[in-house]
């Protein structure tokens, strides 16, 4: 129990095994230690001096030989505060590393990161996540059906999540289909409006940066969240395409 508990705050098993051992003593050969603990000789001079760099043990001289003493347990107190300290101070730094290490893995290729949910619980869940994990000032991109939308999300529920992209100043670029009528146009966004009948969308999809959310919104409800650059990056090449078709030629939406 003690030795699991040393572990918990940061010593390996190995130094934890050691470590107790050497309560035992006034002070130990590491041969007495490596006997005791049944940790071979070599390995025991590596724990302790790991011990010794972590303030747990020292070193003294009995006649011509050296031997070593376990610190008081209260030295396990500053143990723990030298620890909380440091990771204060990795958890300052941390904002700045995340964008460094972000940039080494797009550099060096990435394995895209994929989370399945069930029902329509499920797709709220997916929701949740994905809009809070936005970053401000950027833009979503939205692949939906307005109808198949409306009928599964409630009123406010598709209004709390407008309002937590809003209030996030992100700006939507939109595809969507809708039978009973188009969305009066805002400054919150760009829309494009597709024929329903001819190119029929049964799935809300939803990009920012890295992050798609896949809500399928035909008889069976499910969602997919897929962290991947390539595939978010092709999903809004998509979106772009048809916003600059839609430029070009504005008879597009009705077609």
């Amino acid at each position: 129990m003690l030795e699991k508990y040393l572990q918990e705050i940061g010593l390996n098993e190995k130094e934890a095994a050691v470590y107790l051992a050497l309560l035992q003593y006034d002070n130990a050969a590491v041969m007495d230690l490596a006997k005791k603990t049944n940790i071979n000789r070599s390995t025991t001079y590596t724990v302790l001096e790991s011990l010794a760099k972590k303030g747990l043990v020292s070193e003294t001289t009995v006649g011509k030989k050296t031997r070593y003493q376990a610190e008081s347990p209260e030295r396990l107190e500053t143990f723990v505060e030298r620890q909380k300290v440091v990771l204060e101070e990795h958890s300052k730094r941390l904002k700045d590393i995340i964008p460094q290490i972000k940039s080494v893995q797009r550099e060096t290729g990435e394995k895209p990161i994929v989370k399945y949910f069930e029902g329509r619980e499920g797709i709220i869940a997916a929701s949740e996540e994905f809009f809070r994990s936005q970053e401000s000032g950027g833009t979503s991109y939205l692949i939906y059906s307005r109808d198949l939308v409306k009928d599964i999300f409630t009123d406010s529920e598709r209004s709390k999540y407008k309002k937590m992209r809003i209030s996030k100043d992100i700006r939507s670029k939109s595809v969507y289909t809708s039978i009973n009528g188009d969305l009066v146009q805002d400054n919150t966004g760009d829309r494009v409006v597709i024929d329903g009948n001819k190119y029929p969308l049964k799935c809300d999809i939803a990009v920012d940066n890295d992050l798609i959310k896949i809500s399928i919104l035909g008889e069976y409800l499910s969602a997919i969240l897929i962290k991947s650059k390539d595939f978010a990056d092709t999903l809004k090449s998509l979106v772009d395409f048809v916003h600059d078709k839609t430029k070009k030629d504005p008879t597009i939406e009705n077609q």
